[in-house]
């Protein structure tokens, strides 16, 4: 077995270690995908979703290319190690893999160009010097959002940060 000296790159992920951080993004990646999609010079788009937007399996709006759609949500996929803030949009594109309509191409192509706004970011891991980790975790569900199988999506999100030890005592 051989040292191949620091890792900075794997499987499309870019690693970046510094003394004060670890930095993993797939920006190279992400403007690829955008290329791939007929998106690379799109406009920007500073959020990934429109506020309360429900699409349906069940239109009369014309079918897209099914491969085409399939190959970008795969990619968006892959995006999602290291942009956990897509995690949501891209679950729900996928559900309308089987048979995609013009309404679910328009939502994967704003969220290709919130990708676009955002290329460049990515998870940081700050190195601390020890005194111990904070867990912080939310979780959240709509109550029947998907309007054609009328079940919930649900999604939880976790903090892990550096926190100082609390010492209790239960006298």
């Amino acid at each position: 077995m051989s040292d191949l000296d620091v890792l900075s790159y794997y499987l499309g992920i870019d690693v970046r270690q510094r003394k004060e951080a670890l930095t993993l993004d797939q920006s190279v990646y992400a403007s690829k995908l955008l290329e791939r999609s007929g998106m690379a010079e799109c406009k920007p788009c500073v959020t990934s979703m429109e506020e309360r937007l429900k699409l349906t399996k069940v239109s009369t709006v014309a079918r897209v290319d099914a491969t085409l759609y399939q190959s970008i949500i795969g990619g968006l996929r892959y995006l999602v190690h290291t942009r956990p803030d897509i995690t949501f949009v891209v679950g729900y594109v996928s559900r309308f893999m089987e048979d995609p309509l013009e309404d679910h191409w328009a939502m994967v192509k704003r969220l290709l160009r919130y990708v676009k706004e955002t290329v460049d970011q990515g998870n940081v891991f700050p190195k601390t010097s020890g005194s111990g980790l904070q867990l912080t975790v939310f979780s959240d569900a709509d109550m029947t959002g998907d309007i054609d199988r009328r079940q919930s999506t649900s999604g939880v999100l976790v903090f892990l940060r550096s926190a100082p030890i609390l010492w209790l005592s239960l006298k």
